[in-house]
């Protein structure tokens, strides 16, 4: 009986230092790849892992990890001479196979949300136009023509759609005119436009997009995901 007890104890106490040693293996993994995460053609500021599944070592021996939540800070692309700003990615990694010598690591599927602040958006549009929310879905652009040498302001309430898998369209609902030959076409000229989202890990591309008081939020899909470290 003592025995058994004995085994027990020992039992128990391997188990805990496993534990232990597995959660300590994590919490390096996750270091090492926050501090080599890359996007082709973009820059990111800050980077979060989150390796999920127990145990690790027996996932990372088989090269292959169930579940990797990533949250990426300030990721920042340039598309036709415009910066265009994501002030975040979550996303989770399902099914991650690691790459020979794990210097990168590719995902059978990824879902997640990216959010570009209005500033962002403001800075990404045309020169003196001005995005916020415009409340229920939309966005409020503001913009200056010059007609007949006589600056003229109009806010316009705007949809904002997807455009294929990676370009995001701002299209005003209506221009108020007043009677003044050709000031919507102007104003359109400001107010509406096109940009593509770039930054992303390859494979992903946008789902579904939405306007909100923080920003704009971006579904984001893929299959085979690809993140280089």
């Amino acid at each position: 009986m003592r025995a058994l007890r004995v085994l027990l104890v020992v039992v128990v106490v391997l188990g805990g230092l496993f534990v232990a040693v597995d959660r300590a293996a994590v919490y390096f993994a996750e270091s090492e790849v926050e501090g080599r995460i890359r996007v082709e053609g973009a820059t990111v500021g800050s980077a979060d892992v989150s390796i999920k599944g127990f145990p690790f070592l027996t996932q990372l021996a088989g090269s292959q990890i169930d579940e990797v939540d990533v949250e990426l800070g300030n990721i920042e692309t340039e598309t036709d001479g415009r910066r265009l700003r994501i002030s975040r990615m979550n996303a989770a990694l399902h099914e991650v196979r690691l790459t020979s010598g794990y210097t990168g690591a590719t995902a059978a599927r990824a879902d997640g949300t990216a959010v570009i602040s209005y500033k962002d958006l403001t800075e990404a549009a045309s020169g003196g136009v001005a995005v916020e929310y415009g409340g229920n879905g939309k966005v409020k652009v503001t913009g200056t023509v010059d007609v007949l040498g006589q600056p003229i302001s109009r806010s316009v309430l705007s949809t904002v759609t997807l455009v294929g898998d990676h370009t995001l369209k701002v299209h005003a609902d209506k221009v108020p005119g007043e009677g003044i030959p050709g000031l919507e076409s102007l104003v359109r000229r400001k107010t509406d436009f096109q940009r593509e989202v770039g930054g992303l890990p390859s494979g992903l591309k946008l789902q579904k997009i939405q306007p909100t008081a923080e920003g704009v939020e971006i579904s984001v899909t893929g299959k085979d995901v690809q993140l280089a470290g």
